[in-house]
């Protein structure tokens, strides 16, 4: 259940059943094999209690709202979403109907699992240095290529994979494809194990050949760029919101102790220092959010860009959300380093979240380059 108090000013009436809503939270998965076995059922299960309509919708505030219940009680249940986002929106975008039916409706039903592509050895943050290449030939094109930190690498049903038609071109090169996981020369080449687990890896493209229609976008110069940089702008903020999912998680966990542990003859809550964190943990938290669904309610006023106040809500929540999870466990102290217990395993999720779409220092950049531009 997500606290709206501070939000409501950011939220339709049709949001307020959202946000009371909750999701079991399941055990931590052992190992990586785990990870993956409950990636796949989550994704069935997300699709059929409804928690995947927001973003075939593109309501941005509910897929805010999906996404902060989901990282409070399921790190990896969160992460499965925002990859059937980020999977299914580059075809939804492209307004490819064949592609839609085929891969993006079944993917936002809970019916086939994506994953997106773009992430490689040597082109992380610089998408623009992508070196798959994508080579026509006859009716359609020849990939070729390596992918790494890929989530659902080896266990999705298909890859919405960017690569370049001409390096030289740089942006303006890059290309968007729909390939099937099961079409020949799409090869898992390892698994990469984080130490909160989660279905993450590497895959290769040995000449994998897609007819034409696979392409989204069209081969007008830089589609392919233009479609990932558009599902970013509108995913980024959700990452916001999942932090600030965690971090709620961490401060009710964090007050039930301070409320419940004595030391010196009185509950952890009466100490001031412990008090001061609780209030910083609390007023980070609203804060977040306030930057997160401002973003979120934009988008769906219709801006057709929400460029800097993406980039200022996932940046200010997922730093926000570590400062907020690491005074969660100093709070709890032993007890938030254990491995079993919620805190902990929110310790290891949160960390990643200040990298993935776009690192902080990224953000930053982003925001500066959108003050400074005439």
């Amino acid at each position: 259940m997500t606290d709206t108090a501070a939000i409501r000013a950011f939220l339709d009436d049709r949001h307020l059943a959202l946000a009371r809503r909750t999701f079991a939270p399941l055990p931590e998965p052992a190992d990586d094999d785990a990870a993956r076995t409950q990636a796949r059922e989550l994704v069935g299960r997300l699709g059929a209690e409804g928690w995947l309509q927001p973003i075939a919708d593109q309501d941005w505030r509910a897929c805010c709202l999906a996404r902060e219940a989901l990282a409070a009680a399921s790190p990896l249940a969160d992460a499965v979403f925002a990859l059937q986002a980020l999977g299914a929106m580059p075809i939804v975008l492209s307004g490819n109907r064949a592609m839609r039916v085929r891969f993006a409706e079944p993917a936002l039903a809970g019916q086939a699992m994506a994953s997106f592509a773009m992430t490689e050895p040597e082109a992380g943050s610089d998408v623009a240095a992508l070196s798959t290449t994508a080579r026509r030939d006859g009716d359609g094109f020849v990939l070729s290529g390596t992918k790494t930190f890929i989530s659902n690498a080896g266990i999705a049903d298909f890859y919405t994979v960017f690569a370049t038609t001409d390096r030289a071109k740089g942006g303006k090169g890059i290309a968007c494809f729909v390939v099937p996981a099961d079409a020949p020369g799409v090869r898992f080449v390892k698994p990469l194990v984080l130490s909160a687990p989660h279905p993450l890896g590497e895959i290769a493209f040995d000449d994998v050949r897609i007819p034409a229609s696979h392409q989204l976008g069209g081969d007008a110069d830089g589609a392919g760029y233009k479609l990932g940089l558009a599902t970013l702008d509108r995913v980024r903020t959700t990452v916001g919101a999942a932090a600030c999912g965690m971090a709620a998680r961490a401060l009710e966990e964090a007050l039930a102790h301070a409320r419940a542990r004595k030391q010196f003859g009185k509950t952890l809550a009466e100490f001031q220092l412990v008090q001061e964190k609780l209030a910083r943990m609390a007023t980070e938290l609203t804060a977040a959010r306030l930057l997160v669904y401002r973003a979120a309610w934009q988008k769906d006023q219709g801006a057709e860009r929400v460029t800097l106040e993406a980039a200022m809500a996932k940046a200010y929540a997922t730093e926000a959300a570590q400062r907020i999870v690491d005074d969660a466990v100093q709070i709890l102290g032993g007890r938030g380093v254990l491995a079993d217990n919620p805190v902990d395993r929110l310790y290891r999720s949160v960390r990643a979240l200040r990298i993935y779409e776009g690192a902080t220092e990224i953000q930053y950049l982003i925001i500066a380059g959108q003050l400074v531009k005439p």
